[in-house]
């Protein structure tokens, strides 16, 4: 991945906020309580946690990449926003990061995965390893590309194979992984697509 970001992590936030969409709706919905932490998985270069920050001032928060690149930018971008002390930022695999050693804490009020699982290839188990890491009461959320199944079909071969050039494959069996994930776990959950397919929104609650 610091191969892939190397160089697009200093334009990443500017091209990507056209087309990353419904990222600040997930984040509105969050609402964690206060005093709550706040994880991220695939953290990337910090855009998505100093807006949590910002809209939630008194969570706590933490991110998490695998890529040591994107979280140079992050943390540069924290210290900008001045946030660099409401921020936690570590070096892991979204599928096996073990977040007591990173972050002296196993589980979380909030996680959330932000157009990160389209591109991690084990994302089933991704999934699985974001799911243990809710605390009681707590949820998952996740936005990521959707099937774009409303939008015309040109627009669906044209966007699947730009993104096919960043490595991105959007998971035409999220909401079903997401049910099967919540059965496993006891939890509750949900899904619902956006903007007319082109994005997806689901996640569980945790009893």
């Amino acid at each position: 991945m610091d191969s892939v970001y190397r160089r697009q992590r200093h334009i990443y936030d500017l091209s990507r906020k056209y087309y990353l969409l419904g990222r600040d709706s997930l984040i509105a919905d969050l609402a964690p309580p206060a005093g709550g932490a706040v994880l991220e998985i695939g953290c990337g270069t910090g855009r998505n946690l100093i807006a949590v920050g910002k809209t939630w001032p008194k969570a706590r928060l933490y991110g998490v990449d695998i890529s040591e690149a994107m979280l140079q930018t992050a943390h540069g971008s924290m210290v900008r926003a001045n946030m660099a002390s409401r921020v936690v930022l570590a070096q892991g695999d979204a599928c096996s990061f073990d977040a007591e050693a990173l972050f002296g804490r196993a589980t979380f009020e909030r996680v959330f995965i932000s157009y990160a699982l389209s591109m991690i290839p084990d994302w089933r188990k991704a999934l699985a390893h974001a799911a243990r890491h809710i605390a009681p009461g707590g949820r998952l959320e996740i936005v990521d590309f959707g099937q774009q199944e409303g939008l015309p079909s040109v627009w669906r071969r044209g966007l699947f194979g730009w993104l096919a050039r960043f490595h991105v494959s959007p998971r035409a069996e999220l909401p079903t992984a997401i049910r099967a994930l919540a059965a496993d776990t006891g939890g509750f959950p949900h899904s619902r697509t956006l903007y007319r397919g082109y994005a997806v929104r689901g996640g569980l609650i945790r009893v």
